[in-house]
């Protein structure tokens, strides 16, 4: 340690003497600037202004980052370490800060926040994480620079940012670019101006997103004057003039095919998809809800990208996820299928929600749904279980925990298959401890895995289950399979508002329990 020391002790001296012409002030105003995370807090405000989820989710990322190589600096390893500060009488007075710091020296804090912020924007863009990374190195060596820090100090604090900002992805897994060779094109008509577009605008869905300068139809319009709008109002019947919108896009259908357009939220895209397959349209799917699930995984971010892949006819084909039951018919779902917890959590929830608002209503009916529910016993490939969740989405989810959050394709032919098993004492509470943990792949109350289809029969132990966020009466028995590349959705071959970047090369995955397909082909059930 003694040498160590003896060689941030000399480095010390060297940066102390060193002259970088103009840099005194300038260095000296990033030093202070950097005080309390106030810039990077103001790039992540600036980030979130950009617009696009991949800068909000950057910004939000490297604030995330940033807070916990705060907490561990100043309340874990200044207070264990006591490193008095350098000694100021080889640093020229023009670089010293008008309030020295009275903190311990080891590590730096102001380098653990720049590289904890710049590491968690560049997991989520490179693009943005490699225009802010020089401005981090700039704050960390200025902190040798006015004399407030050994080097050792800053790399240190350095390291502990980095460290930060990787363990993030342990509950929250970076979404990485979509690689073109995964997003095949398939042809789709090219509608200069929205000539022969024909969009339903479900307006009480949302408002575009925020920030959206003007309403949905108004920048509709402005995108595209030659597209036929047809509004919802708040009392107006919502599958009539859905049908009205699609026998408009069947008749203005020119040699290249109709085309439905769908300004709203997932439960409108689900309805308009269902309808444009039934008659063989393509889609163009508008975001306009709150989350807007469907429409981010596809590749569209907003509006505008929607309006560029119509006009250069620009499309991808993607898989619908199927229920068939004998005896009720067959639902079809883009996004997600559910039965157990899932189901009455949005049937309690829409009962709350018009008194007291959307996600108050979520939240005070995810409590009573835990404190009340009981498991669901079914039949599973042939095999009784007694279930508190399953869950099926239509493509892989990633990350493969508990809260699954976005696909990397559409057209993989798989069903991503999770289960919480209810045959076990505290199923509940320990898949949460798992899922905190990160540990859940271990966990022996979930069970998750990708397969082509799965059986469910004598469900008599439910009468509700749950797709794309609707609640539908539950049959006897289903088969849930998928409907390949049946829906042309239009989506631009370049994404918009995103820095470029280079698609990462496959990694090999660890081997998980449950989440291999079985060596015949068929579904295993998660065990």
């Amino acid at each position: 340690m003694s040498v160590l020391g003896e060689w941030d002790r000399r480095l010390f001296t060297r940066v102390a003497a060193a002259r970088v012409p103009g840099a005194d002030p300038a260095l000296r105003r990033l030093s202070r600037s950097a005080d309390h995370g106030r810039l990077w807090l103001g790039t992540a405000a600036g980030l979130a202004l950009v617009g696009g989820r991949v800068p909000r989710r950057a910004a939000l990322r490297g604030a995330g980052s940033l807070a916990i190589a705060s907490l561990t600096v100043n309340t874990v390893v200044k207070w264990s370490t006591r490193r008095p500060r350098p000694l100021l009488e080889h640093v020229p007075s023009i670089r010293h800060l008008k309030r020295q710091p009275h903190t311990t020296s080891f590590p730096s804090g102001h380098s653990a926040s720049a590289a904890a912020f710049a590491t968690g924007v560049a997991l989520e863009t490179a693009g943005y994480g490699a225009l802010i990374a020089p401005f981090a190195a700039a704050v960390a060596f200025s902190r040798v620079y006015v004399g407030v820090h050994y080097p050792g100090d800053v790399l240190a604090g350095m390291a502990i940012g980095v460290a930060a900002a990787a363990l993030t992805c342990r509950w929250w897994p970076p979404r990485p670019a979509l690689p073109a060779r995964e997003r095949p094109s398939v042809p789709a008509p090219a509608l200069p101006g929205g000539e022969g577009l024909v969009v339903f605008v479900n307006t009480p869905a949302g408002t575009g997103g925020p920030g959206t300068p003007l309403p949905p139809v108004e920048r509709l319009r402005q995108l595209l004057p030659r597209a036929e709008l047809v509004e919802r109002g708040p009392d107006d019947d919502f599958a009539a003039l859905l049908q009205r919108a699609v026998d408009r896009a069947v008749e203005r259908a020119g040699a290249a095919g109709g085309v439905l357009g769908v300004c709203g939220g997932d439960g409108s895209v689900n309805a308009a998809a269902r309808a444009a397959v039934g008659r063989g349209l393509a889609l163009a799917v508008f975001p306009g809800g709150t989350l807007n699930h469907f429409a981010q995984d596809v590749g569209v971010q907003d509006v505008e990208d929607t309006a560029v892949a119509v006009r250069r006819g620009e499309a991808v084909a993607v898989d619908l996820g199927v229920a068939r039951s004998g005896t009720a018919g067959e639902v079809q779902f883009l996004n997600t299928f559910s039965i157990g917890l899932y189901p009455e959590l949005v049937r309690m929830r829409e009962h709350l929600e018009q008194r007291m608002g959307k996600w108050p209503a979520a939240a005070v009916a995810l409590g009573r749904v835990l404190r009340t529910a009981t498991p669901v016993e079914l039949s599973v490939n042939g095999h009784h279980r007694r279930l508190w969740l399953l869950f099926a989405g239509n493509g892989r989810y990633e990350p493969q925990g508990f809260a699954p959050r976005y696909r990397p394709r559409l057209d993989d032919g798989l069903i991503d298959l999770r289960l919480i098993d209810g045959a076990h004492r505290l199923a509940r509470t320990r898949v949460i401890v798992s899922a905190l943990a990160g540990t859940l792949g271990r966990s022996r109350v979930y069970g998750a895995e990708v397969v082509p289809w799965v059986e469910l029969a004598e469900l008599g132990g439910t009468d509700t289950l749950a797709y794309d966020g609707e609640v539908a009466p539950a049959p006897p028995g289903l088969r849930l399979e998928k409907a390949r590349r049946t829906l042309v959705v239009y989506r631009p071959s370049v994404q918009r508002n995103e820095p470029a970047r280079h698609p990462r090369p496959p990694r090999r995955r660890r081997r998980e329990r449950g989440r291999r397909l079985p060596a015949d082909g068929g579904p295993s059930a998660c065990g």
